[in-house]
């Protein structure tokens, strides 16, 4: 397992990151424990939550994952041997009504409370990395294309939500912080209070990023590097359609045969890419899962991968691909796919 360092800190993390947003829906909480003991014996020290999970959100299922998290370390005492990630939930509506009323805003009073309850329910009395899930301002995100201005939007400003997130860092609750689902002027912002007002500086990006989705390129692969916000990429199989399981068809139990309406990878361009993807990976005796992890893997802004798996299978293959290179023609047949269909999920 390869480790990466989490922004300008000293803390280290595995290239692969263990993500939880199937425990307590598609996962039972002895299969989230059961992945946690596999993931932590084979080198992987990173894990990532949030509020919002299980996916899809629902009130019946608000905060059960992070229930399961706090019970295993509960159980096993493993709380210093791993960096625990988790994340706040940005301004609402009627999709996540049931999280504070669907009020959900990056002030005081909803980070506080996101928090402290986020604490409670992991059983822990910090997190190593608080991020934001998703900006307070109207801005282009969860596959939107363009960015249009809206005039009469009036956001928390940046720099009351990285006050309030100064004030937990000082009370002991976090040790970093980190954005996700943001832009390149969004993270540079952060970036440009931080350095005036010596407030936290932001040390992960957690965006989308696989073979369908490398937008990351455009614009914050340059902020990671410059400014040391490395990214932390989530679906990097593309809601497991770059596996290829898809391309014949809905296996029963799957995520997109039950939930059909998370279309962001399965459009037409999409799937004419992954089976382009697919050819190329057994062309050279691949596993196309294995192969676009290891293309994520690869990528020199990356700070961790994020994986998630429904069966220990799953989660055994993600976890490997941490250990393959994939060879100079293969990498180019990927540009050449790339070319072809360009970001067909964005």
């Amino acid at each position: 397992m390869e480790y990466r360092r989490l922004g300008r800190t000293d803390i280290k993390v595995s290239v692969i990151c263990l993500g939880s947003m199937t425990w307590g829906e598609q996962n039972s909480e002895a299969e989230g424990h059961e992945q946690l003991d596999y993931a932590l014996d084979h080198g992987v020290n990173f894990v990532d939550t949030a509020e919002l999970y299980a996916i899809p959100p629902r009130a019946e299922t608000y905060g059960r994952t992070e229930k399961i998290i706090g019970n295993w370390l509960e159980q096993t005492g493993r709380r210093e041997e791993i960096i625990l990630a988790s994340k706040a939930v940005g301004r609402g509506g009627e999709w996540i009504s049931h999280i504070r009323g669907g009020q959900t805003r990056l002030d005081r009073h909803n980070i506080v409370k996101a928090l402290d309850s986020s604490l409670k329910r992991l059983k822990t009395d910090y997190l190593d990395l608080y991020q934001l899930h998703w900006p307070d301002r109207h801005t282009n995100f969860f596959g939107k294309r363009g960015y249009e201005h809206d005039p009469d939007d009036v956001p928390v400003p940046i720099v009351e939500t990285l006050s309030i997130l100064d004030d937990q860092v000082k009370a002991g609750k976090i040790r970093q912080i980190g954005v996700s689902n943001e832009t390149p002027w969004g993270t540079m912002k952060f970036i440009q209070l931080t350095e005036a007002l010596g407030l936290p500086r932001v040390v992960t990006v957690q965006n989308p990023y696989s073979l369908l989705n490398r937008t990351f390129e455009v614009g914050l692969a340059e902020v990671a590097h410059r400014e040391q916000t490395g990214l932390m990429a989530y679906s990097p199989l593309g809601f497991g359609v770059l596996s290829g399981k898809y391309l014949e068809g809905q296996p029963e139990g799957a995520r997109l045969t039950r939930w059909p309406d998370y279309d962001r990878y399965s459009n037409p361009q999409a799937l004419a890419a992954t089976r382009e993807y697919v050819a190329l990976a057994r062309e050279h005796g691949l596993d196309p899962a294995q192969m676009a992890l290891a293309f994520v893997n690869s990528r020199p802004f990356l700070t961790s991968n994020i994986i998630g798996a429904t069966t220990m299978a799953q989660l055994q293959s993600n976890i490997a691909s941490a250990g393959l290179s994939l060879a100079p023609e293969v990498m180019e047949g990927i540009e050449a796919i790339h070319t072809r269909h360009p970001n067909p999920s964005p």
